[in-house]
């Protein structure tokens, strides 16, 4: 039974508030790093100026050969202040706001939100760049060591969306990855895990098990019928806070295969079309809620693939499926941005299940992916690359997409 506090129905509900999101493009790039857990700041290529705040041209020297590089944000804590009456709307509801300014040991300053336990300057610190509401870099100055209940600080709250406390939905627990994140999500202290799964998969290995989790409720969910997804939805899409979409076929066929056009065509069904559904089910109510208070809805979750970003020729129509979705869920961050929720998009090379049987290793264990998505929730990312094979795609698709394509196909 849901046992979180009703909303008066006497008074209008909360409207979802969003930070500014102007910036220039070239600030971007500090959102850009963000957005996969990394701090960066600009480097002039010809005199090795670091730059703050992002510009089009070197304060020093003027060229325009300025590149983004990771910094580990180490720094000083010089100065702080209190705004107690912010003009924003955003700020005005969750004032006091704590800024400081922070002298980086690369040599740049920088204005920097403070978490409640930095102490007074002067105090070592070290900045980390987040993504805000809106989806947009802000930094923010944490203790130079971890401390007790780091996360429980209202600042960083702002910033993450951790599962502790939260209503989450897991889309399909009778595959390994789905079973991992249900498990995950109950263990990071989430207060209930629906776990759907299709009536003709009940008996995969492991479902069952689920059940003897305490948080863990097992409900009917058929990705691929849209009176499956609406009826659950009208039954518990006014209550999720985060929704893990581990909903997948998964097949090895390449294109020119006899089966392709089959296993495509099941593929697109569960892997956009199913994304597709559960978005115009859930979406709606999930945007609504995303200013309820003591807690609201915060993320959706995309399991998708690397292969998502370049064709991996042998698993040819999953790839383009999971290209498809990729495609999709960047329409859904951008529909869900004025609400505040985020949604990640993680991107795992081959996972230690059956489909990948004759891939060699490295493959990320379904528990280790598992983990690194509720790590990256409680980071606020957008994206998660989370094993070297992800990450070593992921460099070389930045570097030249055309290179790698050459690559897959040689």
């Amino acid at each position: 039974m849901d046992q979180r506090p009703h909303r008066n129905p006497a008074l209008p509900p909360r409207r979802p508030t969003t930070p500014p999101i102007l910036r220039s493009r070239f600030a971007l790039g500090l959102t850009a790093a963000a957005a996969s857990g990394r701090f960066a700041l600009q480097e002039c290529l010809d005199c090795g100026a670091i730059q703050y705040p992002p510009r089009e041209a070197c304060h020093c020297c003027l060229s325009d050969r300025l590149e983004w590089r990771p910094r580990d944000g180490a720094g000083t804590l010089l100065a702080v202040t209190c705004v107690r009456k912010p003009y924003e709307t955003y700020f005005r509801e969750r004032a006091p706001w704590r800024t400081g300014i922070v002298r980086l040991d690369c040599g740049v300053s920088v204005v920097a939100y403070l978490h409640g336990r930095c102490a007074e300057p002067p105090a070592r610190v070290r900045v980390r760049a987040c993504l805000d509401r809106a989806g947009r870099a802000v930094l923010a100055a944490l203790p130079d060591k971890d401390v007790t209940d780091m996360t429980d600080d209202p600042l960083m709250r702002e910033f993450s969306n951790s599962p502790k406390g939260r209503h989450v939905l897991v889309t399909d627990g009778t595959s390994e990855i789905g079973q991992a994140m249900a498990i995950a999500a109950a263990e990071a202290g989430a207060e209930t895990v629906w776990v759907g799964a299709s009536e003709r998969w009940k008996a995969a290995p492991g479902f069952e098990a689920l059940s003897t989790i305490p948080q863990v409720t097992l409900l009917p969910l058929d990705v691929t019928d849209t009176q499956s997804v609406d009826t659950l939805a009208g039954q518990i899409g006014g209550k999720v806070d985060i929704l893990f979409n581990t909903a997948e076929f998964h097949r090895t066929h390449s294109a020119l295969s006899r089966r392709g056009v089959e296993t495509a065509r099941v593929e697109m069904e569960v892997n956009y079309f199913g994304l597709l559904r559960l978005a115009q089910a859930f979406g709606p109510a999930m945007s609504a809620r995303a200013a309820e208070v003591p807690t609201n809805a915060v993320a959706w979750v995309n399991v998708l693939s690397v292969f998502a970003l370049a064709n991996y020729p042998s698993q040819g129509t999953f790839s383009a499926s999971k290209a498809a979705a990729l495609s999709l869920a960047q329409c859904l961050r951008a529909e869900f941005r004025p609400a505040g929720l985020r949604v990640l998009n993680v991107f795992p090379g081959p996972v230690d299940e059956a489909w990948n049987q004759t891939e060699l290793p490295p493959k990320i264990a379904p528990r280790r992916l598992a983990a690194d998505v509720v790590r990256a929730l409680e980071d606020g990312l957008e994206d998660l690359f989370p094993d070297p094979v992800a990450r070593d795609w992921y460099e070389r698709w930045r570097a030249d997409p055309k290179v790698l394509e050459l690559e897959l196909t040689a």
